[in-house]
């Protein structure tokens, strides 16, 4: 089966967008994944297909209407109701890759793209929702941030990376940043490719890289230091170790 990504949004031209080319492309014309936005405004009922009003409570902006959201909602449910329903909101709890890894693994989801000043509280109350983060950013809609979740599940997709194991060094699939790169030429501006990757040790190269990966992250990402860190040093049981008297 297809992985499914049913985006409910007032911009359904937005999708497949940049997922319509190279490696996701590739696996959308093969039939690997499958795109079907929904528009949100199909589903209100006056005759200015009206989505959104001002704020309870007054402020600026306007709200995404509940009754609206959920009757979108509902449709995408009925036609998937194996999905999982995401929202694209700053509030949210910041996306992880183990997260995408276990999203990627199911039959895929649909993502409530907001617009606005963001959706009618009620919303999250009366449906399944899980509210995600791309990032401590604010973006003009939800659409981004779900072009950005999509694109790291599709690559994790089976075939659509090629090898198995391509991405199991990458940023995050560890709990570290991913260690540096070279290419050819070996010298360029006087500055040469490390000795010890042109040694051919593939021992010594992979010590090299484990530790590049750890000290790049210790001081670039000291949050994900301390977390991989701390699911290191943790038993395999995941019980807390008892202080020994």
């Amino acid at each position: 089966m297809p992985f499914i990504a049913v985006p409910l949004t007032l911009y359904p031209d937005m999708f497949p967008g940049p997922l319509g080319h190279s490696m996701a492309g590739r696996a959308l014309e093969s039939g690997t994944w499958s795109c079907t936005p929904v528009q949100i405004r199909d589903f209100a009922t006056d005759k200015h297909r009206t989505v959104d009003d001002t704020p309870a409570g007054g402020g600026a902006g306007m709200v995404l209407k509940a009754d609206v959201l959920a009757a979108a909602i509902d449709h995408a449910v009925e036609a998937n109701p194996d999905l999982p329903i995401l929202a694209m909101t700053p509030r949210g709890s910041p996306i992880t890759q183990a997260r995408i890894r276990t999203l990627s693994a199911g039959p895929g989801a649909i993502i409530l793209c907001g617009r606005f000043e963001g959706f009618d509280e009620r919303i999250f109350d009366a449906r399944p929702i899980e509210e995600v983060s791309m990032g401590d950013i604010i973006l003009s809609g939800g659409e981004m941030g779900a072009l950005l979740l999509l694109d790291a599940c599709i690559r994790l997709l089976p075939g659509v990376m090629g090898a198995a194991s391509s991405g199991d060094d990458e940023s995050f699939e560890n709990g570290l940043l991913e260690y540096p790169h070279y290419t050819r030429p070996v010298t360029w501006e006087g500055r040469t490719i490390p000795e010890v990757l042109r040694s051919g040790d593939h021992a010594k190269i992979a010590a090299w890289r484990k530790q590049q990966a750890e000290d790049h992250t210790r001081l670039r990402r000291p949050d994900l230091w301390e977390r991989h860190i701390d699911a290191r040093d943790r038993p395999a049981s995941g019980a807390r170790r008892k202080e020994k008297d």
